[in-house]
């Protein structure tokens, strides 16, 4: 052995062919990712990877891309985090979406009981950090009765400044952010959020343009499921959606699977905010990766027929989606590149939830979280760390 080297077997080091590779900003052809002890190490031309390195090919046409970032995931897997909030079901809903691509996300908590909230909490900080759980996404309850979704009113609540104190541990539970109505919440409370770290949302809201201003100033940059649960955009009435669409320090999340949201609207946010302003989501249930054709969400049974998932009343609820699937939605729905389809997927989030220098791009430093791609956005292989899921096809 030279001086100087470590074995390969303490080193950890090997590298990714491919044909293509997108590290979130560009294309490099006939590249090499390599990755050592799971981060990214550089990007080389295929004939420059280091010899002494395993290699793995990739098939012809098959890209590397960064792995995928969910900001909304309710499910997967054939479990939902409302009924069982542990850290077994946060790890089940993971395993269940990385086939689709996605190495990282938030599995999301609706509107519920306090004590079912927090324990959504606790084990989220317990399972935060470890295989792609970033945190927890609590949607509601602080949302308007006006704009409830799928989401119990009897559960929906107005917030006070007394609710920071127990939402001050979604803050140790890694990236998390909440989602609620600005509208229905004091002045103040998003300030606190914001400063503890927590990333705020408006989102199932009737909120005012003046009142959007007043939160982001607090802090909010997001908007949850743009479009949905909120009034449409007037040209006297902005709104939520006006708001989103025209202020840079928003990240609007994107249901893009064609049922939440109108292809042509899909395309309207793109131009608007560009893809650094775009983060898709699925806002996926228990469907995504399993059998289930129905399911129960809180006494209600929820039926998957077709892409759609629906309350006996007819209320969308939830999606049927991977971000794969939402990556090509885009492209080949709406129009959107494919760049910029991918950093909607990836770049996007890291950056809202500031972990941008960790994940969502393939640069030396950064997580060897990656996705193998065919052209058409069907994943062969997925990387968490540098680690592989499953075989290449």
């Amino acid at each position: 052995m030279e001086q100087g080297k470590e074995p390969l077997s303490k080193i950890c080091a090997h590298a990714i062919i491919a044909d293509r590779v997108f590290d979130g900003v560009r294309w490099h052809e006939q590249a090499a990712i390599l990755v050592k002890d799971g981060r990214i190490h550089g990007i080389a031309a295929a004939a420059d990877a280091p010899a002494d390195w395993p290699q793995q090919r990739m098939q012809p046409n098959v890209f590397l891309a960064p792995g995928f970032i969910d900001l909304q995931v309710n499910g997967g897997g054939g479990v939902l985090l409302n009924d069982q909030p542990s850290a077994e079901t946060i790890r089940a809903i993971t395993q269940a979406h990385r086939r689709f691509g996605t190495t990282s996300c938030l599995p999301t908590m609706i509107t519920d009981e306090r004590p079912q909230i927090q324990a959504a909490i606790t084990a989220a900080c317990a399972a935060a950090g470890r295989d792609g759980v970033l945190g927890l996404h609590l949607e509601g309850p602080f949302i308007s009765p006006a704009r409830p979704g799928i989401h119990r009113p009897d559960f929906i609540q107005n917030a006070s400044m007394d609710d920071l104190d127990w939402l001050a541990g979604l803050a140790k539970a890694g990236s998390s952010m909440i989602t609620l109505a600005p509208e229905c919440v004091p002045t103040g409370f998003i300030k606190a959020l914001a400063d503890l770290g927590i990333r705020v949302a408006a989102g199932h809201s009737e909120a005012t343009a003046e009142q959007m201003a007043r939160a982001i100033d607090e802090g909010l940059t997001g908007v949850t499921h743009l479009y949905n649960a909120m009034p449409p955009l007037k040209g006297r009435e902005p709104g939520i959606v006006g708001s989103a669409l025209s202020e840079p320090r928003l990240i609007a999340g994107l249901i893009a699977d064609g049922l939440h949201v109108d292809p042509i609207a899909i395309r309207a946010a793109f131009a608007a905010k560009g893809a650094d302003g775009i983060a898709l989501v699925t806002d996926a249930m228990p469907t995504v990766g399993s059998k289930l054709e129905s399911f129960q969400l809180m006494g209600r049974t929820i039926t998957l027929q077709g892409h759609r998932l629906t309350s006996e009343s007819g209320t969308l609820a939830g999606a049927h989606l991977d971000m794969a699937s939402a990556v090509r939605n885009a492209v080949e729905m709406a129009g959107i590149t494919l760049e910029d389809a991918l950093r909607a997927a990836s770049r996007t989030p890291a950056r809202f939830l500031a972990i941008g220098d960790e994940r969502g791009r393939l640069r030396p430093g950064a997580r060897a979280d990656i996705v193998a791609l065919t052209p058409r956005c069907e994943v062969i292989a997925t990387w968490l760390d540098g680690d592989a899921a499953a075989e290449p096809r």
